[in-house]
């Protein structure tokens, strides 16, 4: 006979001492509140990977996996990438609402002013090694930034704590070019005030020191884009893991740091880099047929990446605005990648191979994101740190919003101990 216990779990709307009360939010699912769950019932939740747990209150992004639908701030991600520039998305995910013409300016000048980073900082670069991953250089950097500013890390003063975050957007890009500048021994460069936050990026990166970098305004719109929607994502596990670690009251710079290193795990910031592996390895239009019978053979361990997403049960919205910005990059650098031709045709049959129209396996925005990096020229390494630079305001808008409620405190989740029963030390040893 189970020993599994089954019980009925009584949901009511009206309050009682037997019910467990139903919340609501603007859209989506509605939560049954089980925080007296333990206290009244000596029971815990069972939910690994907290999948069916809404972890926190949240009101800055909203997805719907069923339908295929990302909203920040109730803006769809298709609008915001269409018609807006990064740093309007940063104050719209930071403050509830699209800035007004005064507002974006006072936004820039702030990122101007802290665009640069300490020269005390640069001298951590050299302590690493020149074939770092950018990601272990970033998680450092980030996290030794509370060095520099503790005298204004008084996050109980709403001030400090915006000036904290517009500092983490404005020195990300400084940042994460430094990783690819020093890998590569090539001098570090300067943030230029007249540009845009996308061009500034572009020009740290790839600028040359003996000559003005002219910015590509189709590839600076192009980045403009990537940053936008990889911008936020909801409770992903960085974003949980920055949420978590400013529950227990650390300063801004090293909960960014946390997310960071949680970001950087293959399964979470690294599938772009994956799909480009993919393609490659497949090598040819004439090979997919190939591959698409290896990823249905249930017997192999292959995988096609890219394809089908652990929240979107449709298509990815983001997928269909980084497939388009990637054709119009490539026909604009008269690039004819060989990849991209692999990719169009794996989502031709994804799109009409029954196999994966009832696996609802729709190409995500990993599958045309690492093309589009590659061919604007950055290498592999830096894709990850690029996804971090994009959702830095994602993380620093989770890491306010958190700590303007008071009801959160910090975050303890329980266990179901396995382990062994209560057992003495022997005597005779």
């Amino acid at each position: 006979m189970s020993n599994n216990k089954f019980i009925n779990a009584v949901i009511s709307e009206e309050q009682g001492d037997e019910s467990l009360p139903i919340l609501r939010g603007t859209m989506g699912p509605e939560a049954v509140d089980i925080r007296a769950l333990y206290s009244r019932y000596d029971l815990l939740a069972f939910d690994p990977g907290f999948r069916s747990t809404a972890s926190c209150k949240s009101s800055i992004t909203y997805v719907d996996g069923d339908k295929g639908v990302l909203l920040y701030r109730g803006y769809p991600i298709e609008e915001l990438a269409e018609k807006a520039h990064y740093l309007e998305v940063a104050y719209l995910l930071m403050f509830g609402e699209l800035p007004e013409d005064d507002e974006l300016n006072v936004m820039r000048e702030s990122i101007n002013q802290y665009g640069i980073l300490h020269e005390q900082v640069m001298s951590f670069y050299r302590g690493f090694r020149r074939d770092a991953h950018p990601m272990a250089v970033m998680v450092g950097v980030v996290g030794a930034l509370s060095a520099f500013y503790h005298d204004h890390l008084n996050i109980g003063d709403r001030s400090q704590r915006i000036q904290a975050a517009i500092r983490l957007v404005a020195k990300m890009p400084m940042i994460a070019a430094t990783c690819y500048t020093y890998n590569i021994g090539r001098p570090h460069r300067y943030p230029v005030n007249k540009l845009d936050y996308s061009s500034n990026f572009l020009q740290m990166m790839f600028g040359s020191p003996a000559e003005e970098y002219q910015v590509d305004p189709v590839l600076a719109r192009a980045m403009d884009k990537i940053l936008i929607l990889h911008a936020d994502h909801e409770q992903n596990a960085s974003t949980s893991t920055v949420r978590i670690a400013a529950s227990s009251g650390a300063n801004p710079f090293a909960c960014i740091s946390t997310g960071i290193a949680s970001l950087w795990g293959p399964a979470h910031g690294g599938a772009n880099e994956a799909v480009l592996r993919m393609l490659e390895e497949i090598g040819d239009v004439k090979n997919i047929p190939k591959a698409i019978a290896r990823a249905k053979d249930k017997d192999d361990s292959y995988r096609l990446m890219g394809f089908g997403h652990r929240v979107y049960k449709n298509f990815d919205p983001r997928a269909k605005v980084i497939q388009k910005s990637a054709k119009e990059v490539l026909e604009h650098l008269q690039l004819d990648d060989p990849l991209l031709d692999i990719a169009m045709r794996l989502e031709e049959i994804a799109l009409e191979d029954e196999y994966f129209i009832e696996r609802k396996l729709y190409p995500n925005v990993d599958f045309y994101s690492g093309i589009l990096l590659r061919a604007m020229g950055f290498p592999d390494s830096m894709f990850t740190a690029i996804f971090a630079l994009a959702r830095t305001s994602g993380w620093v808008s989770h890491w306010l919003e958190l700590q303007e409620d008071s009801t959160h405190g910090i975050d303890r989740p329980r266990q179901l101990y396995v382990g062994k029963p209560l057992r003495h030390f022997p005597k005779d040893r």
